[in-house]
């Protein structure tokens, strides 16, 4: 009696360790899809977004037959895209050294007018936020901004008056800076036309405080 209950006790026990493992490894499953799924919302895959250098742009964007984690993402930002058949929003997190943005560095971003294009240039803290500042200025545009006489631009990114071109970055922490670009007719923007990738904006850092 003993000796079976002894092989009922060993069996209880395997059967239990079993289930914990099975139970473990289906947590760590979902846990491992759960944080995939995070990613490809926040930050997207190369089958929803093209990187050129820092900038990063959702291909789908605004678009009826977006996919689910294009869908998702400007949904959890509470953010209605343009289509990107005619619009593209680029964004960037980093230099084009690859260093994380940040508002105790100063940045250059350089680039030239793109021709039949609206576009402008902004700065956001990391959670997309506007940086208030006294200046009351969050943006330049193609209407707006002071290009030289070759058609080229600097703008200025620090927490400093600057001259000319000058997006004040405050006390932000960690920064986004967006290229927005609106065709103005000749859908330059579409995939087929890489006119607007090959003139996307560098963005160079001067130095840190």
């Amino acid at each position: 009696m003993s000796f079976a209950l002894h092989q009922f006790k060993k069996r209880l026990v395997y059967l239990t360790l079993s289930s914990a493992q099975t139970i473990a490894f289906c947590g760590a499953v979902l846990a491992a899809g759960s944080v995939s799924a995070c990613y490809a919302v926040n930050t997207g895959t190369s089958l929803t977004t093209q990187k050129v250098g820092p900038w990063v742009t959702w291909l789908s964007a605004g678009q009826q037959g977006a996919d689910p984690y294009t869908r998702a993402h400007y949904a959890a930002l509470g953010a209605l895209p343009l289509n990107s058949e005619t619009a593209q929003l680029y964004t960037a997190r980093t230099d084009s050294d690859g260093n994380r943005l940040h508002s105790s560095c100063d940045y250059a971003i350089e680039g030239r007018a793109i021709a039949y294009h609206w576009w402008s240039v902004s700065v956001f803290d990391d959670a997309g936020r506007l940086i208030a500042n006294p200046a009351d200025r969050f943006a330049f545009t193609s209407d707006t901004i002071g290009l030289r006489a070759d058609g080229s631009f600097i703008v200025s990114l620090s927490r400093d008056a600057r001259p000319d071109n000058w997006l004040p970055t405050g006390g932000a922490g960690r920064l986004a800076i967006t290229f927005q670009v609106l065709d103005l007719g000749v859908r330059a923007v579409a995939r087929d036309d890489d006119t607007v990738e090959k003139t996307l904006p560098t963005i160079r850092r001067i130095s840190c405080k």
